[in-house]
């Protein structure tokens, strides 16, 4: 057992860092706070780490601060680690152009930059910087976000973070001059920005927390319209004022033509009501395409009064439907593009549509013209993750990404006349590609379902059971998780360790019944995928359990704190990273309200609080159970799954855990749940996640050397 010693509050006890002797962690305090549940009372001792206003949860984290990075400090390779990830992430990226008005528009980043510095050029003249985010802050904690230009190019709304925070300020300028012309906006939250023209342009928002703007529940969203040269206190609500219906998510957007003006509601993540109003016509009423909240549809363009719709609603791989707007009810659709046994999603440019469907670990693209004519089918040289395929109506030549586990990310030129494809740019990386297998394989869950899973791994690999091997997944929100380079995931392989992608359900691989097979009543399928993964893997000697972590973000945090509570002997290393984990409380902080359709909540039935209470990792961390060694990650601005999911979990596994392996918390100061996170403190995190990794599976040195690094 591990030993608790008393301590002020300011003071951390620190005997030892060594994975192979007893750490003494800081203690949490306990104090009693009860909540009933249906006539079940359920204890709550660490219900002060939520209050991140709190200058006892202050140094709390900088107790767990300093006992996490003195345990790193004392891996032999962490600097080692670091060091080739410096070297192997300094490489040029260069983002796919965009035309906008005169210009062409790319992201580039010299190699380390902490942010991608937006590029313009005019025709033949040389490129020229035009936004530069590194100047935003010194450390690079404030990033660039979403923008829009006005349809001539000549203004531009783009919205920046700081400290990774989801709320946002919008900055507009003159392009030509690159001068903001008016007051920044802020408080912007979960938005786009949809110009009137030149006039002004629509975003998005919830009120303004009250207490924290970190923690606080934000569930009212609305539509403004923001008119250029007016305070933003006169910004007008379109749409959302809570008088009649709360919505969690609202957006709205101006057609191409500005002939429409599109709202989209919706009162969690899964599910949307869809309007349209006529711009064109004096008076017009707000009409409603549809009527319910179990299916998502989206205009993805307009010829005159002709919308254009992708939808699940009654095609749950989706399809692509005609109406037209006068009388856009669901009764008055007509199929465009058909569904298929393939999951569909669309992309426009060219004057074309294209089709994209990602059939197991491939791709497919198919071409339509807006009469629906087949064009042809894209040929593609390899086979991996294409993506791109957008641009403007007049656009000849538009442009799309092609990557893989084992292939950096290249861009390509399409004709889309001609359907032919030219290299536009290929990085140059100190990583050989050739050296390396990604193979898919399909294997049994609990319940027979087959569940897809790509194993990636340096040629020549002997099935002994003893390679380190990182199980990732996610499984949650209709999200799929498709091939794709890392710098981390190379480092990895050039240490010889596997990394392996289960596809669980609870994504959206296979659509619509794939997602809602690992929500609510269902979601212990995620988990039971998931844990078959690893069975696989170790059956196959792969690996074995000695040798085996799994990692998560956000719903990937609760895949990793279920699995390892339910089964703590089947990983030696556990790494959820912020993580959703206290499943009773998650929808009272910030927008989490809306995540109910994944998850349920508590307050709904007896019914569904008992599932929830049964696989909450921070209800279900028990006494005397040796469980795998654990470095939760998270964030102090957090403010999408708050730190105190991850406060509560690492507190009750420090207090409960049995036996020698280490229980950390790795707490990012200014950052939040991921975006825009600078690439300094990345390659930071990278290094300590595998240290901390390798060290746990009993590597005293790294398992491929590596040349020392100036």
């Amino acid at each position: 057992m591990h030993r608790i010693i008393l301590f002020s509050a300011t003071l951390l006890l620190l005997i030892s860092c060594n994975s192979h002797q007893q750490i003494d962690y800081p203690i949490t305090d306990k104090i009693v706070v009860m909540d009933t549940y249906f006539e079940t009372q359920i204890e709550d001792p660490y219900r002060w780490l939520e209050d991140d206003k709190d200058e006892k949860v202050k140094q709390w984290i900088e107790s767990q601060n300093q006992l996490t990075f003195s345990y790193l400090d004392e891996i032999p390779y962490r600097e080692a680690l670091r060091n080739r990830l410096e070297k192997l992430w300094n490489y040029e990226k260069i983002g796919t152009p965009f035309k906008e008005g005169n210009y062409t528009y790319f992201y580039k980043n010299d190699g380390l930059q902490n942010q991608s510095v937006l590029y313009r050029k005019k025709g033949d003249d040389n490129e020229e910087v035009f936004i530069n985010p590194n100047t935003f802050s010194e450390d690079g904690t404030v990033s660039l976000g979403g923008m829009s230009f006005t349809k001539d190019g000549s203004l531009l709304a783009y919205s920046i973070s700081e400290g990774g925070s989801d709320w946002r300020k919008v900055i507009v300028i003159e392009n030509e001059t690159k001068k903001i012309i008016e007051d920044t906006l802020v408080d912007v939250k979960f938005s786009g920005i949809s110009w009137n023209g030149n006039e002004g342009f629509y975003y998005s928002s919830y009120d303004k927390p009250k207490t924290s703007v970190l923690s606080e529940k934000t569930d009212n969203h609305k539509l403004y319209y923001h008119k250029l040269d007016t305070p933003q206190q006169a910004d007008k609500v379109i749409f959302g004022d809570g008088e009649n219906e709360k919505f969690r998510y609202v957006s709205g957007y101006i057609t191409k033509d500005k002939s429409y003006l599109i709202i989209s509601l919706s009162k969690e993540t899964s599910g949307n009501n869809l309007f349209i109003k006529n711009r064109n016509k004096e008076n017009s009423e707000l009409i409603q395409i549809t009527d319910n909240f179990t299916s998502n549809s989206y205009i993805t363009h307009n010829i005159g009064s002709k919308l254009y719709i992708i939808t699940n609603l009654d095609a749950p791989n989706k399809k692509v439907i005609t109406v037209d707007a006068s009388a856009p009810q669901t009764n008055n659709w007509e199929e465009f593009i058909k569904e298929t046994e393939d999951v569909l999603n669309v992309s426009k440019g060219g004057g074309y549509f294209f089709a994209k469907y990602f059939i197991d670990a491939n791709s497919k693209i198919i071409q339509y013209d807006y009469t629906g004519k087949l064009i042809r089918n894209v040929v593609f040289e390899n086979e991996g993750n294409v993506s791109g395929f957008g641009g403007k109506e007049d656009q000849k030549e538009i442009y799309y990404n092609f990557s893989n586990y084992t292939t950096p990310r290249s861009s390509f030129k399409y004709n889309v006349e001609e359907g032919t494809s030219e290299l536009y740019w290929v990085p140059e990386i100190d990583f050989n590609a050739e050296l390396y297998t990604s193979e898919q394989i399909f294997y049994p869950s609990k319940d027979g379902t087959e569940i897809p899973m790509t194993i990636t791994y340096k040629n020549g690999l002997v099935l002994n059971g003893k390679n380190p091997t990182i199980l990732y997944g996610y499984g949650g929100f209709n999200i799929s998780i498709k091939p794709s380079f890392s710098v981390k995931n190379a480092i990895w392989l050039e240490q010889g360790g596997i990394y392996a992608v289960a596809n669980i359900r609870g994504g959206g691989e296979y659509g619509k019944k794939w997602h809602d097979a690992g929500t609510k009543m269902q979601k212990q399928n995620v988990f039971d995928d998931f844990i078959a993964a690893a069975e696989f893997l170790i059956e196959k000697k792969y690996t074995s359990s000695d040798f085996l972590a799994i990692s998560g973000r956000s719903n990937g945090g609760l895949l990793v704190g279920a699995c390892m509570t339910q089964r703590p002997d089947l990983m030696k290393v556990a790494l959820p990273a912020v993580g959703v984990l206290d499943m009773l409380r998650y929808h009272i902080f910030t927008a989490g309200a809306g995540w109910a359709y994944d998850y349920g909540t508590s307050e709904e039935s007896k019914e569904m609080f008992e599932y929830l209470k049964n696989y909450s990792p921070v209800h279900n961390v028990k006494e005397n159970v040796a469980y795998p060694a654990t470095m939760v990650f998270t964030g102090d601005h957090d403010d999408r799954v708050v730190p105190a999911h991850s406060f509560k979990f690492a507190a009750h596994l420090q207090d409960k855990q049995c036996g020698k392996n280490p229980t950390l918390i790795r707490i990012e100061t200014d950052a939040g749940h991921g975006a825009g996170t600078p690439i300094s403190k990345r390659i930071e995190e990278i290094a300590d996640v595998f240290g901390f990794t390798l060290y746990n599976m009993g590597f005293e040195n790294l398992p491929v050397e590596l040349e020392k690094q100036d």
